[in-house]
């Protein structure tokens, strides 16, 4: 069963201490289920490829407990494992995915947001009417017998309704909510936004951390730090200060968990920065991608093997699942061989992440305030201080103008193009306001602006769908946001551009497949992106959320034809003073 007999041998293999600094001993599972995080039967079954998507197995609903399943599978290894004795096995003991949710809708749905009636295009208008409406099929409620019976589940009970991202995703994701919870917000629907902040505030006191997803196989590994942004986001439609009174703690308590857990210190010049990054010491393969990460994992040494299961499992706490940008020795002078067992995610410092936690430190710090919590104040004023140093001594490249990963291994800055280079614009990481039209003049000579489909997620084409030619929402709108609200008439003019190209690259793909996908590609035509570990999703929970935010944004400028003039603005305008007085 490829290799099955060695894998517990393998597992217990050395890590470099150039990796993880410890031992593969030392390395826990993924979660402590012997279903669905680690164990022979997980084994066997996964590398069986009984279904197309190793993921269908780990979200299957146990029909019986924990033992007597693993009683009933070692009965069947004795008798001798074959896949169709393997088959049976799993069709008897498993029920498919999808079973832990109850039918829900909405109750603060409604069919005319105000801000259907302020889009000028009738055609986006009419589109945005059909985005605001798919929150009621991605919307999810967990049953009561998951939090009764959880070892039966994958799945984590949370106690109110989500949005999930859609297709594959049947559960909630961390960073994806961010744009959900703000689609959501305009969508006047503050009560399930709400109540999506307060299932992650129930995770971070329960976990001490908000995990990758809503599945016990993620417990281990997060996702970038939004939840404060999320509660921000928030506030500014429902000025709550008790519901912000009663969770700051926990908001706090996932900061430390960065603070605490993710933490390296890089020494430039003599003096030493404390930055973040992402690590994740968790053994294994990753439940939802077994065969996959085993099969990869076969392609190094031994001794690497470990190692490069954690950094796998790194990337995927990046977001960026998977990319170029973990390659070692993707640092810019030399061209990376594009392999995705060269990763190495926890030898990098990135900006985007730095960038997240310096807007979450600036935003603690005046939620702080606005409780009157001085002291606390003073410790996230102190934080947001040292990191501003840091992210412009480490990560800020005078010579490009630009933010930079910096890659620990090499001691060096990595010149390549991402869009993640610009997060630190977006949030205001900086204090010099002159920087916006130094990264205007980048993003130029870079060459991304030369795509009209959106912005490259790299310029580089590894295959992997966090790299070339895909382009995702979130990294679109941070692009977007960040030149939008900087003091200078070229990044706003570059927003606007970028946000047209964006919108109509949706609003075509959308009128061609009738749907809203995860990725899209910013060669073809207003088609759906590709690459990586699974088919493109279509659904998607935070396409919609930042299509609707960019719609606000500029609801009587954009168009929805191939004309990007910015000039016809003014007929929009006159239009949306015509549907306003007639509304």
């Amino acid at each position: 069963m490829h290799g099955a007999a060695l894998w517990p041998a393998v597992s217990l293999i050395l890590c470099t201490v150039a990796a993880l600094g410890c031992l593969a001993a030392d390395l826990p599972p993924p979660c402590d289920s012997q279903i669905y995080c680690t164990g022979d039967l997980l084994h066997h079954v996964q590398l069986a490829k009984i279904f197309e998507d190793d993921k269908h197995f780990v979200d299957m609903v146990l029909k019986d407990t924990p033992g007597n399943t693993l009683q009933k599978f070692q009965t069947l290894v004795s008798e001798g494992v074959t896949r169709e004795k393997l088959i049976a096995f799993v069709n008897s003991s498993f029920s498919p995915p999808g079973q832990e949710f109850e039918p829900w809708s909405p109750s603060d749905w409604k069919t005319n947001p105000q801000l259907l009636s302020q889009i000028a295009d009738s055609n986006l208008r009419s589109w945005a009417a059909e985005i605001h409406a798919l929150w009621k099929d991605l919307g999810r409620k967990v049953k009561k017998v998951v939090k009764d019976q959880p070892e039966q589940y994958s799945q984590i009970y949370v106690p109110n309704a989500v949005i999930v991202p859609g297709g594959r995703f049947l559960e909630f994701y961390y960073w994806d909510s961010y744009w959900v919870i703000n689609g959501l917000l305009l969508s006047e629907m503050n009560n399930t936004a709400r109540g999506m902040i307060e299932n992650f505030l129930y995770m971070v006191d329960r976990f001490g951390l908000i995990p990758n997803g809503g599945r016990v196989y993620y417990l281990r590994r997060s996702q970038p730090p939004f939840l404060t942004l999320m509660m921000d986001s928030y506030m500014t439609y429902q000025k709550d200060m008790t519901f912000l009174r009663e969770n700051i703690h926990l908001l706090e308590k996932e900061y430390d968990f960065w603070m605490n857990n993710r933490t390296v210190t890089v020494t430039l010049g003599g003096k030493s920065y404390l930055l973040n990054h992402y690590h994740v010491p968790v053994g294994g393969p990753r439940p939802e991608s077994y065969s996959d990460d085993y099969e990869l994992a076969e392609t190094v040494a031994p001794d690497s093997q470990q190692s490069l299961l954690a950094e796998l499992k790194a990337a995927a706490e990046s977001g960026w699942d998977f990319s170029s940008r973990w390659f070692s020795g993707s640092v810019g002078n030399s061209e990376t061989d594009n392999k995705l067992n060269m990763t190495r995610t926890s030898s990098v410092v990135p900006a985007d992440l730095n960038g997240i936690l310096c807007r979450v430190e600036k935003t603690l710090a005046k939620f702080y305030k606005e409780l009157n919590m001085p002291e606390k104040e003073s410790r996230f004023q102190t934080a947001l201080t040292q990191r501003l140093e840091a992210v412009q001594s480490v990560l800020w490249d005078e010579g490009l103008g630009i933010w930079l990963d910096y890659n620990m291994d090499a001691q060096r800055r990595n010149t390549h193009f991402y869009p993640s280079n610009l997060v630190p614009l977006w949030a205001t990481c900086y204090s010099n306001p002159e920087v916006a039209d130094r990264v205007v003049s980048y993003l130029e000579k870079s060459g991304a602006l030369s795509y009209k489909n959106g912005i490259p997620t790299s310029l580089t084409r590894s295959g992997q769908q966090w790299d070339f030619p895909n382009a995702w929402p979130p990294l679109q709108h941070m692009v977007i946001e960040g030149l939008a609200q900087a003091k200078s008439s070229r990044a706003k003019d570059t927003a606007f551009s970028l946000a047209q190209n964006w919108i109509r690259t949706n609003y075509k793909a959308y009128t061609k497949y009738k749907g809203m996908f995860e990725k899209y590609d910013v060669e073809g035509d207003g088609k759906p992106g590709g690459g990586g570990e699974y088919e493109v999703q279509v659904g998607f929970g935070w396409s919609n959320g930042v299509a609707l935010q960019l719609l606000e944004r500029y609801k009587t400028q954009l168009t929805a034809g191939t004309t990007l003039c910015r000039s016809l603005s003014w007929m929009a305008i006159i239009l949306t003073i015509v549907i306003t007085f007639w509304a």
